[in-house]
């Protein structure tokens, strides 16, 4: 479990999380959530659970659901993928955030427990994001994190019927210092106005990348 000031991470618990999990990311309403990731989207429950869990298991994912601190409500996920340990590099993937949870500070929070624990507890070297170059929202949160474009494999996969190309971002343990100091004082409260609002962006506070 890693624990922050607004959310919580837990490794996903299918007895504990399926009804929670499945309210904010599932059903026809939710299909759009899925668009730019590899799996889903998932209409029914007892779909979501199976097809989702056998993915996850065969290709190695260690899912983490996203609580918010104060209600307990899930919000969303994010999964540990491509987890070489052998080389101390992770990628982090299968982002499904609800809509409540987008373009918020619970979201950055969120974010930054998982890099905090790939550089800070287990000592990795490299952190990866990996996204479809025409998903435009992930392309700019990766940077907007922190995250350095490596470049785009082109025709990298077929995903959903349609070419992939994939563009490739990193953070190295010798950046990681920096991209955290300036996610920390971001989400400082003195960032915030009365309303939640951002005071200075991530950019202002932590500087170019």
């Amino acid at each position: 479990m890693l624990t922050g000031t607004t959310v919580r991470l837990e490794p996903l618990d299918w007895a504990a999380h399926e009804q929670g999990l499945f309210a904010v990311v599932g059903g026809k309403e939710n299909a759009r959530l899925w668009d730019h990731v590899s799996v889903g989207p998932y209409v029914d429950q007892a779909t979501f659970q199976n097809d989702l869990e056998q993915t996850r298991v065969a290709r190695g994912w260690e899912a983490m659901v996203i609580h918010d601190s104060v209600s307990n409500v899930i919000l969303g996920m994010f999964s540990f993928m491509r987890i070489r340990e052998q080389h101390g590099s992770v990628e982090i993937g299968c982002v499904v955030f609800g809509y409540t949870l987008q373009r918020t500070s619970k979201a950055t929070e969120g974010l930054l427990l998982m890099a905090r624990h790939v550089f800070d507890d287990l000592g990795y070297r490299r952190y990866e994001w990996k996204c479809d170059d025409q998903n435009k929202a992930s392309v700019r949160a990766a940077k907007r994190f922190g995250f350095l474009y490596e470049g785009t494999f082109r025709n990298d996969s077929v995903s959903k019927g349609r070419n992939r190309d994939t563009a490739w971002f990193s953070i190295t343990d010798g950046e990681w210092p920096s991209v955290r100091a300036g996610l920390d004082a971001w989400l400082t409260p003195q960032n915030f106005d009365a309303d939640g609002t951002q005071i200075k962006t991530l950019e202002e506070v932590r500087g170019p990348r």
